[in-house]
């Protein structure tokens, strides 16, 4: 008796998950970055350097220092030519010590933050209570002070200067300016403008060391306080809030009212932040980065327009608004006007 015997079919392929294998190899780029940071790596390779030369300087195995310049390349941190490599342009900006525009602490804080071990469990059981912080008010604000050196006060004093009405600015406020160098970048691009930075005093207290540091005592003062809850001045013709609202949704329209109140007729309200789109699914780059705080049941991400209508609705007679790209991502910006 014969029996028919069903061939099975080879599947048809469409796609290709070669995407899912670079998702999962994106802690490799991350740990290769970190590791090169804690090691100091590219303190070495300012000028092109042997891998024995660079393992002898910081006392690592030859061999493993070699591959792992080698990896470092691959991610485009570095550059090999004849056996020899360097810090690619990134990498000389941003990762060596002792540049102005160092960033290597504040990505290991940024890190420190992105902890996902239990993210099974936060999708189980909900929002568990955030670790004690292993790092002081103080020390965030001297990491954050090199992300604003490093491109993101330039950003903003281009905003601010190309404004029209920016010759006539006398007095600004910096609120929720941290560290300040926001605040004092705009400020000395100006000719007389004098600039006040309020925040928590913990972050006052950096942005003192600052203005001493960049010897702008005589146009910059700093106020520590509540923004919320405590008076923030008056008589301004600016005003400047980066991000430092992201969490405060149930809070903000009060806030914006309070800002218009302070602002003298025909000043100036900007506000900076992530702004959320398709539905708080985009842009990856901040959906991401703020998710270990959302996961903890602290929602920071608001949607694109959020602050504009909120501005509006506060007495603002218009609201101009426009993405930027910042070192964060893309950024709302929102500019209105009394």
């Amino acid at each position: 008796m014969r029996i028919n015997k069903v061939q099975k079919k080879f599947p048809e392929v469409n796609q290709s998950f070669e995407n899912l294998f670079k998702i999962l190899l994106g802690p490799i780029r991350s740990q290769l970055l970190l590791t090169g940071i804690e090691l100091k790596m590219f303190n070495q390779l300012s000028e092109p350097r042997s891998a024995d030369a660079v393992a002898r300087a910081l006392d690592t195995h030859p061999r493993n220092t070699e591959v792992f310049l080698d990896s470092l390349t691959a991610i485009d941190l570095l550059q090999k030519k004849k056996g020899l490599h360097r810090n690619a342009p990134l990498a000389q900006a941003f990762l060596v010590e002792g540049s102005p525009t160092y960033v290597g602490a504040l990505l290991q804080l940024q890190h420190s933050q992105f902890s996902f071990q239990n993210l099974s469990q936060l999708i189980k059981e909900g929002p568990q209570p955030l670790p004690e912080r292993v790092f002081s008010e103080e020390m965030f604000a001297q990491e954050y002070a090199s992300s604003e050196l490093a491109g993101n006060a330039q950003i903003m004093v281009d905003v601010v200067s190309e404004l029209p009405e920016f010759p006539s600015f006398r007095k600004m406020l910096d609120l929720g300016g941290g560290p300040g160098l926001i605040g004092m970048a705009v400020v000395a691009a100006h000719p007389s403008m004098e600039g006040v930075i309020f925040d928590l005093p913990p972050m006052v207290k950096a942005a003192k060391t600052f203005i001493k540091e960049y010897g702008m005592e005589d146009r910059m003062t700093v106020v520590g306080g509540d923004g919320f809850q405590d008076s923030i001045g008056e008589g301004y013709d600016l005003v400047l809030v980066c991000t430092s609202i992201q969490g405060y949704r149930d809070k903000l329209d009060a806030l914006v009212k309070k800002i218009y109140d302070v602002l003298n007729l025909g000043g100036v309200f900007i506000s900076y932040f992530y702004g959320l789109t398709h539905e708080r699914t985009k842009p990856e780059i901040s959906v991401l980065s703020l998710l270990s705080m959302a996961l903890a049941g602290y929602d920071m991400g608001l949607d694109q327009g959020f602050i504009a209508d909120s501005m509006l609705r506060g007495g603002f007679k218009s609201v101009r608004s426009r993405t930027v790209n910042t070192p964060w991502g893309p950024m709302e910006l929102d500019i209105a006007r009394k």
